[in-house]
């Protein structure tokens, strides 16, 4: 059989011809020796880096947890020998069915493929792992195999819904890792490189392997853009403003306004304290808050401070306290207005409603309407993220927490980037190490780079309160002194959650807004968590779906599904819908107000000193 393609080109136009032949072997077996003696570097550097103490959420962890459960499933499995030896055998018959295809294949003649990848699944996108016989059989193999996996943990029977959910998270985890576009020699992209290049790939990815062990700690960050590129100030975190109040955990900065009139009342965000606030005034182009100043709102929003162990008992009712209501005083004193619209995103957002319910009990009326982007207040469909918060292992992240007197923002970037092992792990390993290119300029990612450790009491209290025991959705938590109502919450709110959300799902999103007793406009946008909020209308991507309240006794939707059916689709970003329901409550127009005109004066320019700080 001729493997010579329709297209004898790669996407750089070059003839594939020649491109799995040696061009130069010395060059290649000089570049070999060079690839041991980097690999000798990294190997030191490992050999010096295990000394044990791991902690929660590293590689050595999270294998043991692996391992632990499931070797639970394989247990459940050897105690049902008929079924074991049923599946074993639909495993083999595929593989029977894979080198039939393969001979049949080889002779020439056409087949029909035995496993195909979902659609959009990037690893396999190179031509020739399907015009390559050779890199057509490891892929359809290594499907064969992920999907039988898959299907085991589905099908095994005396696991309970947390130990279910943990067996499919660690397959997965092995299955992305066992891609046989991870390797070196199963990667047809890889192979060319190395060919082409006489092995230079190689070399440079294991110099980028040992500069990226260097600049780690016990977790190894895999660099997944320029981060030479981006600079707070420079060209991230743009907006014109100033820096008018601040205390040990924030500091508050008012916009510049860039039109001439202004809605009267003020909008206060609350970005996550997990990341830093740039995330919604990145680029430009890009930045959610350039864009709603320019929509008429005076815009203030809170810069968290990267904490070290001296902030250790700041408490998660200190961030309530010191956070969002000193800043609501801030944002009072700044503009004279009695009433302020509060914007929560991710972890943000639970922290407002939670001060929200505390308000709603103590009489406190100044927020006079809500808007949550991807946050959760019912915990109990969290997705993934309840893998990594049992017992075991708040405890053991409790004791490190008590220990240094916060968490470092590597671990818990860590455990997003696992959620999603296909896109954004694997990938950089590839580009990184075995094709041994520079990662692409990306400010988004420098951003995910640019981590936050949190202080340990907050910390702990988040984990255990709302992620282990779910106590605000169930009426249980207390803060200064109040039990937390949810329901109490009887101002508007605009409910955004989005559709292929790893961190909050939009289940998740969903069943929380049927909590609030007052009127709710949900609204789901396509994309994740970072990407569906970060929409600016210009780009014109993904859609959008609006309608009725969640809870309505008109139009009841027991269900995400059932709501979705329902609802009513639109084309683009959801941020000029979010516009004109917010403008409905932000009161008459105002001329426009200057930073620091009011009670504040301004203390520094923004984007402020607290979103420069970083830890090494």
């Amino acid at each position: 059989m001729s493997e010579k393609s329709n297209n004898d080109h790669d996407s750089a136009g070059n003839e594939k011809s020649d491109s799995y032949r040696v061009n130069e072997p010395r060059e290649l077996a000089k570049n070999l020796a060079r690839l041991l003696e980097e690999g000798s570097k990294v190997v030191s550097s490992l050999a010096s880096r295990n000394n044990g103490q791991t902690g929660p959420y590293s590689t050595a962890s999270e294998a043991g947890e692996a391992a632990k459960v499931l070797g639970t499933v394989a247990q459940q499995w050897v105690n049902e020998p008929a079924k074991l030896v049923s599946a074993q055998g639909r495993l083999l018959q595929g593989y029977t069915d894979l080198w039939g295809h393969s001979m049949r294949r080889f002779l020439g003649e056409e087949v029909e493929a035995v496993a195909e990848p979902e659609p959009g699944d990037a690893r396999f996108k190179d031509a020739d792992w399907n015009e390559k016989q050779f890199f057509d059989f490891w892929k359809q193999a290594y499907l064969l195999t992920a999907k039988w996996a898959e299907e085991m943990v589905d099908d095994t029977e005396g696991l309970d819904k947390n130990t279910k959910r943990r067996a499919e998270f660690y397959v997965n985890q092995i299955s992305s890792a066992l891609s046989p576009s991870n390797f070196a020699l199963t990667n047809p992209e890889v192979v060319r490189e190395t060919l082409a290049s006489n092995g230079e790939n190689l070399v440079k990815g294991m110099a980028h392997l040992a500069d990226d062990l260097s600049q780690s700690k016990d977790l190894l960050r895999i660099r997944q853009t320029d981060l030479e590129a981006f600079e707070v100030g420079r060209n991230l975190a743009m907006t014109p403003g100033k820096v008018i109040f601040q205390n040990d955990i924030l500091q508050l900065i008012q916009y510049a306004p860039s039109t001439d009139t202004v809605h009267d009342v003020p909008l206060l965000i609350v970005p996550p304290w997990i990341n830093k606030f740039y995330i919604l005034d990145l680029v430009p182009e890009k930045s959610f808050i350039a864009w709603a100043v320019e929509q008429g709102f005076t815009v203030f929003v809170i810069s968290w401070v990267n904490p070290d162990g001296k902030l250790a008992d700041k408490s998660f009712e200190d961030y309530m306290h010191e956070g969002i209501l000193e800043a609501v005083g801030a944002v009072k004193d700044a503009t004279g207005q009695k009433k302020i619209n509060a914007l929560g995103y991710c972890v943000g957002g639970t922290l407002l409603s939670a001060t929200l319910a505390y308000m709603a009990a103590k009489g406190d009326t100044r927020i006079a309407s809500a808007t949550f982007l991807t946050a959760q207040v019912d915990f109990s469909k969290a997705g993934d993220l309840l893998v990594f918060i049992d017992d075991t292992q708040l405890k053991a992240l409790e004791e490190m927490m008590a220990e240094r007197g916060y968490l470092e923002g590597a671990r818990m970037a860590t455990v997003f980037n696992m959620l999603r092992p296909r896109d954004l792990i694997w990938p950089y390993v590839v580009n990184n190490y075995l094709l041994g290119k520079n990662p692409f300029p990306f400010d988004l990612l420098y951003w995910n780079s640019d981590s936050t450790r949190m202080p340990a009491a907050n910390h702990a209290f988040y984990l255990r309160e709302f992620y282990h025991e779910n106590k605000l959705s169930k009426g249980e938590m207390e803060l200064g002194g109040e039990r937390l109502k949810l329901k109490k919450i009887d101002i508007p709110i605009y409910e955004l959650a989005t559709r292929e959300d790893h961190i909050a799902p939009a289940e998740s999103v969903f069943k929380g807004a049927k909590m609030f007793s007052g009127p709710v406009r949900f609204v789901l946008a396509g994309s994740g968590h970072i990407a569906g909020v970060v929409n600016p209308p210009a780009k014109k991507k993904y859609m959008h779906w609006t309608g009725k309240k969640p809870s309505s006794k008109k139009h009841p939707a027991p269900t995400l599904e059932d709501w979705l059916g329902k609802a009513k689709e639109h084309e683009g970003s959801w941020w000029p819908d979010w516009s004109e329901w917010l403008s409905e409550h932000s009161g008459e127009k105002i001329p426009a107000r200057t930073p620091g005109s009011g009670k504040l004066p301004p203390i520094e320019d923004a984007p402020g000193s607290y979103v420069q700080k970083r830890h090494s």
